[in-house]
């Protein structure tokens, strides 16, 4: 996989915290699992809206179902980040 090199600004306090936290696999793949976490729970809701739009609100089942798949997320997030996921270097 490509990588790319980029600066971000990040609250002093939330960087030692990750920093302390991303000691084995490194500041970028922590911070690269992050963003890949957040940016598949944005696209599941912009799922969740589009099919709101198209057919009307969603039922409690539909919610409970989404639900569950939010939690396999999580569940898959947890066992990426404990098995150390992709090393993609400390840039920061």
């Amino acid at each position: 996989m490509a990588t790319k090199k980029v600066t971000v600004t990040i609250p002093e306090e939330l960087l030692d915290e990750i920093r302390t936290e991303a000691t084995e696999r490194g500041l970028s793949a922590y911070v690269a699992d992050a963003l890949r976490f957040k940016r598949e729970r944005d696209r599941l809701r912009e799922l969740a809206d589009w099919l709101q739009e198209e057919h009307g609100p969603v039922t409690g089942d539909e919610r409970a179902t989404a639900l569950a798949e939010l939690d396999e997320l999580d569940a898959e997030h947890l066992r990426h980040r404990d098995t150390g996921g992709h090393h993609t270097g400390e840039a920061a």
